[in-house]
């Protein structure tokens, strides 16, 4: 089973991001986006969840995967590999960083705060660049 899960890492914003810090993506109540799902989960349950569980969550809610199929349906999910945290348009878009803990549970970093610089300095947490939103 393939895993998207981080540890001890920090998920640093695309060298093309447009905002200089966190901004809390828009809402659309009549369709939510990926940004959405991914910064209601992360900033509301910061270092409780793992990646695996936003991504598959996200896939979930996105599918509509009643709760009685998840477990099956994250079997198959994870049977061949998925774009990690790297490709959230949190990281690519909106400002964010996610750091991840060495039990790979996460939380949102605002790409503008002290503890994102102390962060990028501590030769200690491996710092993982998120994807380009353009080609070079």
């Amino acid at each position: 089973m393939h895993s998207t899960n981080y540890y001890n890492s920090l998920i640093t914003v695309a060298e093309d991001c447009k905002v200089d810090q966190g901004t809390i993506p828009k809402e659309n109540p009549e369709k939510l986006t990926v940004a959405n799902y991914h910064f209601q989960m992360i900033n509301e349950n910061p270092l409780e969840l793992d990646s695996d569980e936003v991504i598959f969550n996200t896939h979930a809610i996105r599918k509509d995967i009643v709760a009685s199929e998840h477990e099956k349906e994250r079997e198959v999910f994870f049977s061949k590999g998925q774009a990690c945290l790297r490709t959230s348009p949190l990281t690519k878009t909106y400002g964010w960083g996610i750091y991840f803990n060495e039990e790979g549970k996460m939380k949102l970093i605002d790409s503008a705060s002290d503890e994102y610089q102390k962060l990028l300095d501590d030769e200690s947490i491996k710092k993982i660049p998120a994807m380009r939103s353009t080609k070079k």
